[in-house]
């Protein structure tokens, strides 16, 4: 039998409550002066492009504006056009980086709907590959991610820069 070790996964299996005691998962990041170590990626006017730290799969990013709504339709015009704008590049980013075959977008608005983390609006980028879905989340309750995220950031960060440079 093979062994797959996810040390990285402790901690938020020890503190998966201590996540909440420190308030906005997104509002406490954008305070930090290390987007490295807080794995923005970019920040916007109105919103900014983080990658999720349990990622459903490699390069699992999210977009969400700055300030704290946890209902769509609260957000402001220019927060929504920024939002969008910044998932298409989020988009080009990891095409270029990372050739998925696919992605899927989402906001899961409210528990019931999914939401990990319902109190600030935030939109799932997850880049998909044929196949990348397997036994292993159903028998093995594991997903297996075949890069370090810091190694993730950095590529993705490089994307990025492309992109923005080419525009």
């Amino acid at each position: 039998m093979e062994r797959l070790w996810r040390p990285w996964r402790i901690n938020y299996v020890r503190n998966i409550e201590n996540f909440r005691d420190e308030g906005c998962i997104f509002c406490s990041k954008t305070k930090l002066d290390d987007d490295k170590e807080s794995l923005i990626l970019y920040r916007g006017d109105t919103a900014f492009i983080i990658m999720n730290l349990y990622p459903y799969n490699t390069g699992h990013v999210m977009v969400t504006p700055y300030r704290h709504v946890g209902e769509l339709e609260l957000l402001e015009e220019a927060e929504i056009k920024e939002l969008m704008d910044l998932t298409t590049l989020a988009i080009k980013a990891i095409k270029r980086e990372m050739k998925p075959q696919g992605f899927n977008l989402g906001i899961n608005l409210g528990k019931a709907a999914g939401a990990g983390f319902d109190e600030h609006v935030h939109m799932h980028i997850v880049p998909r590959w044929q196949g990348d879905t397997n036994f292993m989340p159903v028998v093995g309750e594991s997903k297996v991610m075949p890069e370090n995220i810091a190694d993730t950031y950095d590529r993705l960060l490089e994307g990025l820069n492309a992109v923005l440079n080419e525009a």
